[in-house]
């Protein structure tokens, strides 16, 4: 067989390989998950009550949402530090609308929210991509640069439920057949995105790009393009995610979603999005939202100190890094062993 010949079907067996790896790892959240909710239950019954478990769905469903815009970025190499502001931005936007206009169709409180945040994610796109600044300044810089936008916004206004139509606050707090609607927009904007990422070509190029960039660039794969739109994406998400945080809690000011960009990036990484790019799905990162959700509730209905909450966090985040890397160490030894066999 000819080397070119043999290439595709590396390619193959490492694809089946690591998609074989990310499956166990997703089964093992679910299985994490089911223990830490089975272990908080023992200890409080009130936990799994229907309106804990609500709760903890809906606020797990606006990480889940900010974790698939992250997921896109990651999985090209790059990171997106500003999610929490461009979410507080786009919040504040739409509680300021909505009080100032309470009759505004609320499609277009939508619109304009993801419009403001696709627009912040073209921003750090256009500086990666064209000014060919490393992502992790770009997006650090960014997430002062909208946070300070927003204080200057709201110039200490805060914007509060009473001053918000009803129609608006139910879409945070009303369900359909029982599930809440927080819930289906996440579920939904999970499948699409993830079924995108894993049977059309962009998505795939995506993986192309954090797999091998000088690769993916030789094979003709307009990075540079995909990366944007990679950011774009991201920050429109962020934007979606903005409206709905102000649909759920009703209180915004210029300091929402502050803290979010860390857990974001720790939710999609304890999901099985390799830091290191090309590698994780969507619906890891909706499993690492959830798990990491979970967890602040349980510690806080078992009355733990919040110091002990972030450290939770930190030790899953370190120990999910540490995994990826360990995996991808024995998958590339494993194909070079099958490689080592054929050439014998």
């Amino acid at each position: 067989m000819s080397a070119d010949a043999a290439v595709p079907g590396e390619g193959a067996r490492a694809g089946r390989l690591t998609e074989r790896v990310l499956r166990i790892r997703e089964l093992g959240i679910v299985a994490a998950l089911a223990l830490l909710i089975a272990v908080t239950a023992i200890l409080e019954p009130r936990f799994i009550e229907a309106d804990s478990l609500r709760n903890l769905a809906l606020n797990a469903s606006i990480l889940a949402i900010l974790a698939v815009g992250q997921t896109l970025v990651i999985i090209t190499r790059n990171v997106d530090l500003s999610t929490g502001s461009v979410l507080g931005l786009s919040a504040f936007l739409a509680g300021d609308l909505l009080s100032e206009h309470p009759g505004l169709a609320l499609p277009v409180v939508f619109l304009l929210g993801i419009a403001l945040g696709a627009a912040c994610g073209l921003l750090n796109g256009i500086l990666v991509t064209w000014g060919r600044v490393p992502a992790l300044v770009v997006t650090l810089g960014t997430l002062y640069a909208f946070r300070g936008l927003a204080f200057l916004w709201t110039d200490g206004r805060q914007v509060n439920a009473e001053t918000l139509p009803d129609s608006f606050l139910n879409i945070g707090s009303e369900s359909i057949a029982g599930v809440p609607i927080l819930v289906l927009i996440a579920v939904v904007i999970v499948v699409v995105v993830g079924q995108w990422l894993r049977d059309y070509r962009p998505g795939r190029e995506l993986y192309a790009i954090g797999s091998n960039p000088e690769g993916a660039r030789l094979a003709g794969v307009r990075s540079g393009r995909l990366v944007l739109v990679a950011f774009v994406l991201a920050g429109a998400l962020s934007g979606l995610g903005g409206v709905l945080f102000t649909a759920r809690f009703g209180t915004v000011d210029a300091t929402a979603g502050v803290g979010y960009e860390l857990t974001v990036i720790a939710a999609a990484v304890v999901g099985g999005v390799a830091i290191f790019g090309g590698i994780g799905t969507v619906y890891g990162a909706a499993l690492g939202a959830l798990l990491l959700g979970t967890i602040t509730s349980s510690l806080i209905v078992l009355r733990i100190e919040a110091f002990w909450q972030q450290a939770a966090i930190g030790a899953l985040l370190l120990i999910a890094i540490a995994l990826d890397r360990l995996l991808a160490v024995r998958v590339e030894a494993r194909l070079r062993r099958r490689s080592a066999r054929r050439a014998s």
